[in-house]
């Protein structure tokens, strides 16, 4: 199985990437809406096929990327049925399976954080996600969206503990840096939940938290009701609008060789090798301006932002370093030339100079 674990340090927010390794069949669990592009690049990079985005419960903390992703990737939205979310694909009640490929998670109902909380757990009981309803030494608050924390002290008693002790516990968020632990552990040393600690103390706890409500509550539980869906649609980015780009999953805007061969005239191609390299076996592509990585940006006025910019190196890793410098610079519509001249001499494209 293919498993990937992703952060967003703005909400400490996990998201969770499990896949088929066999029939490339994935899902996604609480994806986050500003990394949605970065989570469709992985999909997309490692050969994937989204079938559906999960969300553990209505978060409070940030918006989902579950509708970007649908429409991106072609996903479908699934969520508990007392969620009270609107335009999910599949709503998942107690009991229910949700496969990916020969794989498949099994959502059970952990009520208590909000009255629609799902963990979903792995078909061998080897791993759970529980969202908010257990964290690593802690558990979600209880006091809005129809928590409980006489609930949830009986969902993690009742529906958490009572999986294998070694069954992995990967939490929705985490403030302190720590990724997963265990059913055993959060038995023994869950300072709120552990087996020594009663019903009744649990719930004076919950009970005087005295928390803060989360800053974007107001802004991320309406929208999110929505399955993140935005109540306009967005004009296309500005990145998007002059070329047929990809994203990266390390944060680059990539251009391919076929595309950028047909549009040469409207681009400004910014070549950062050296110039011994520009004029060596490569050679480099017509028109091209040799500007090297290292004077880059003290030479940035020989640009103009009125153009896309098209960064071309020998293989394609110091031009995308040298994007992430332009665009960091003010310049918006910038894209790396994937595989660099490398991959421009190996597809048959015309060069200047060079050998054969």
């Amino acid at each position: 199985m293919i498993f990937r674990q992703l952060f967003d340090p703005q909400s400490s927010t996990y998201t969770y990437l499990l896949a088929d390794s066999a029939t490339r069949e994935a899902i996604l669990i609480d994806p986050v809406f500003e990394h949605a592009r970065r989570d469709a690049a992985l999909v997309e990079e490692l050969g994937l096929k989204l079938r559906f985005t999960l969300e553990t419960h209505v978060h409070a903390d940030h918006v989902t990327g579950a509708s970007l992703l649908k429409r991106r990737l072609g996903s479908k939205i699934a969520l508990s049925n007392e969620s009270g979310a609107e335009g999910a694909d599949r709503y998942l009640a107690d009991g229910d399976i949700v496969a990916f490929g020969m794989r498949t998670l099994e959502a059970r109902a952990t009520p208590g954080h909000t009255r629609g909380c799902l963990t979903y757990v792995l078909d061998d009981r080897s791993r759970a996600f529980t969202g908010d309803a257990l964290l690593i030494r802690g558990c979600g608050r209880t006091d809005f969206q129809q928590g409980s924390a006489r609930q949830l002290f009986r969902s993690v008693r009742e529906r958490l503990f009572s999986l294998p002790e070694d069954c992995l516990v990967y939490p929705g968020h985490d403030y302190r840096g720590l990724t997963a632990s265990s059913i055993g552990e959060e038995r023994l040393y869950n300072p709120r939940l552990a087996e020594s600690i009663g019903e009744d103390d649990f719930v004076g706890y919950m009970t005087h938290l005295g928390l803060a409500h989360p800053k974007l509550m107001e802004v991320a539980v309406p929208a999110n009701l929505r399955c993140g869906r935005p109540e306009r649609e967005e004009a296309p980015a500005p990145e998007q609008d002059w070329a047929p780009l990809a994203y990266t999953f390390a944060g680059i805007w990539e251009i391919q060789p076929n595309a950028l061969e047909e549009i040469l005239g409207r681009v400004q191609v910014v070549d950062v090798r050296e110039p011994d390299e520009f004029n060596g076996a490569l050679g480099h592509i017509a028109g091209a301006s040799l500007i090297s990585l290292g004077s880059l940006l003290n030479e940035t006025q020989k640009l103009t932002k009125e153009k896309p910019i098209v960064v071309v190196c020998r293989s394609g890793a110091r031009s995308a370093q040298a994007s992430v410098l332009l665009r960091n610079a003010g310049f918006g519509r910038v894209a790396n030339l994937a595989g660099g001249m490398l991959r421009w001499r190996a597809q048959r494209f015309p060069v200047e100079g060079g050998t054969d």
